[in-house]
């Protein structure tokens, strides 16, 4: 288990102010808007239903599902989507699950994201965190019905978004160094090694799914490596006419 606690802001040049802000909204949805994690009408109007993406339709109503595994039923009950389904794609990435989460979640934006916003610009970033968190999800949906997946479980959280600002932080900076928890050590290691390691687990983790759908233990691992790549893909072509400070070359 590896987990990165910071890293060296040396050469940053711009306060990431789109990055406070992103992670400011997505603690006040969480508090306002979600109650904590108790307004469930809320959080399932606004999350991410693969069925409802794939047909365009808003599903409204309880559904039952089965624990492929266990053989358990269990209601989820959907709640109308006063939008179009489409811009779930977009809401669910400012929900979160529970506290620890959404605590998980800001803490590697707020370490990885000053720093490609740094380099991309804000509205740069602005747009690139939204992307990358779209196509996060709609791996996520494709992975569901292409591996026989539960069409039905809502998604929802940064996850897939904050992927692709790690993906990008790898592509940019792969030599800074990340201070890490690792295996109860406190230690820096090159932001290749942290971020490596962490995709390492969710390519396992995922791969482990294959055979019984895309979410296990209520994490959507599709997403994770969906916007991970999507990241890595897509971060040169949105620096494009940035030019490339000096202090990249040590990255």
């Amino acid at each position: 288990m590896i987990l990165p606690i910071g890293d060296d802001n040396t050469g940053r040049g711009s306060t990431p102010y789109v990055n406070y802000i992103l992670i400011a909204l997505n603690v006040l949805v969480f508090v306002l808007l979600q109650g904590l994690g108790t307004n469930e009408r809320f959080t399932y109007a606004f999350s991410t239903v693969p069925q409802e993406i794939v047909t365009g339709r808003d599903i409204g109503s309880p559904v039952r599902i089965v624990d492929p595994l266990s053989g358990a039923t269990a209601t989820i009950d959907l709640q109308p989507t006063p939008v179009s389904v489409y811009l779930t794609l977009l809401t669910s990435m400012f929900m979160h699950g529970g506290i620890a989460h959404l605590l998980g979640n800001m803490l590697f934006l707020w370490i990885f994201g000053d720093n490609v916003e740094d380099d991309l610009g804000h509205g740069r970033y602005l747009a690139f965190y939204l992307v990358c968190g779209v196509l996060a999800s709609l791996a996520h949906v494709f992975s569901t019905v292409a591996f026989g997946g539960n069409p039905y479980i809502p998604s929802l959280g940064a996850s897939g978004a904050i992927s692709g600002v790690l993906g990008a932080y790898l592509v940019l900076h792969p030599q800074r160094r990340v201070q890490v928890i690792m295996m109860r050590v406190l230690t820096e290691v090159p932001a290749i090694v942290a971020i490596g390691l962490w995709f390492l687990f969710q390519l396992i983790s995922g791969l482990g799914l294959l055979g019984g759908g895309t979410q296990v233990g209520g994490v959507a691992y599709a997403a994770h490596i969906g916007g991970f790549i999507a990241g890595v893909v897509l971060v040169k072509l949105f620096a494009l006419g940035r030019g490339r400070p000096t202090r990249w070359r040590t990255s």
